[in-house]
């Protein structure tokens, strides 16, 4: 293992969070501009729109440039997108950022976690990528605090108010761009004709490789879901005001966190079926809690239920995954990235139900993805992972 190499792909991982920030950002959006539920969950689609368009492009690109050079790229991407914010919040622009966040996004997911693969040469790959989904998840749970102190303490005549946000995470980017680029990371070469569009849909004809896909779009499914619609449920249950119901997306990223940490040490200690069970089986009664619940102490304590639970899915699915077609690893990677496209199906369905029925009715659609990674129990390995 190049353990030098992984120090600065892990602050990749922390970039990788950034994607997250749409969640909380989509509700600023939507009080600035006046949008009903259905317009402001546009913003959350689409950053994940790109992902069904870029990410088996990408595996395609990892063959000709390499695993880092791709992650470069995606950085680079990152990067503008969080620049852009910074010169206004208008509807277009918001929609450019986003747009440029969803594409930046989706080349360093596809890219980096097979990057990780080439650091560890032969390592315990779901465990370490679980790792970097808790540094990931450090991103992802900052973001609703910077947010709600810009939107309350920021430095007034920056004019960012909550985007300060964005500044942020520019200068955090800048640092993982600079660190990545001058480490020496050796990469194995392609060996024959590397594979084309048509081959890589190919694989999707491996059952559990279909299945995966559609473990990690109700995955994602869910994630962006909660961090879009939890806020939502406070305010309209609890007559909470935005920046006091900005908690619940902390509150789910908090024991997102803990659940990664935790978890890449259970995936070395437990059965990787086990360990899912458990966590399809918190989500199921966070999804419980969060249609019935009108309390604080359930509603908190269903956020934390789903944030735990969904934690480790998404390491589980993308290992089991690129494990069983391991001479196909970047066109795998690309695939199950394309299965983030569900946090474009997700939100959007979400937002008309919750207009149509309020916010239980988004419950309710997450409640179909966790349905389904109950059938997907049987596709994974009973052997510690």
């Amino acid at each position: 293992m190049n353990k030098l190499a992984l120090l600065p792909v892990m602050l990749c991982f922390f970039a990788m969070g950034f994607v997250d920030l749409v969640g909380i950002a989509s509700n600023y959006v939507k009080e600035d501009l006046a949008l009903n539920d259905a317009t402001a969950n546009i913003f959350p689609s689409l950053v994940f729109f790109w992902f069904l368009i870029f990410s088996v492009p990408t595996g395609m690109l990892m063959n000709r440039i390499g695993r880092k050079n791709t992650v470069l790229v995606s950085l680079a991407v990152t990067l503008l997108s969080l620049l852009i914010p910074l010169f206004g919040n208008s509807f277009g622009i918001m929609l450019v950022s986003f747009s440029l966040l969803g594409i930046g996004n989706a080349i360093m997911q596809t890219s980096l976690n097979p990057l990780v693969s080439t650091v560890l040469k032969g390592g315990n790959l779901a465990s370490t990528l679980t790792f970097g989904q808790f540094v990931k998840a450090i991103a992802s749970f900052l973001a609703p605090y910077l947010a709600m102190w810009g939107a309350t303490e920021a430095i007034p005549h920056f004019g960012l108010n909550w985007r300060v946000l964005f500044a942020i995470y520019l200068i955090i980017g800048v640092v993982a761009a600079m660190l990545l680029g001058v480490t020496h990371i050796e990469e194995e070469p392609i060996e024959g004709k590397p594979s084309g569009i048509i081959d890589c849909f190919k694989l999707l004809g491996t059952p559990v490789v279909l299945l995966s896909f559609f473990g990690i779009m109700c995955h994602v499914g869910i994630d962006v879901g909660t961090n879009t619609t939890a806020p939502k449920i406070l305010m309209e249950r609890l007559g909470m005001t935005l920046n006091d119901a900005a908690f619940a997306t902390s509150l789910y990223f908090i024991f997102r966190t803990i659940g990664c940490l935790t978890g890449s040490f259970f995936l070395r200690v437990m059965k990787m079926r086990t360990f899912f069970i458990i966590s399809v089986m918190m989500m199921a009664l966070s999804m419980f809690g969060l249609f019935v619940g009108t309390e604080k102490w359930i509603l908190y304590t269903a956020i934390a239920l789903v944030g735990y639970g969904n934690s480790n899915v998404f390491s589980m699915c993308f290992a089991t995954a690129l494990e069983s077609v391991p001479e196909k690893q970047n066109e795998v990677s690309g695939l199950m990235i394309m299965g983030l496209f569900g946090g474009t199906v997700f939100p959007l369905l979400m937002g008309f139900m919750s207009d149509a029925m309020g916010q239980a009715g988004a419950v309710l659609v997450m409640a179909v993805g966790v349905i389904y990674l109950f059938t997907y129990i049987k596709q994974l390995k009973t052997q510690k992972s």
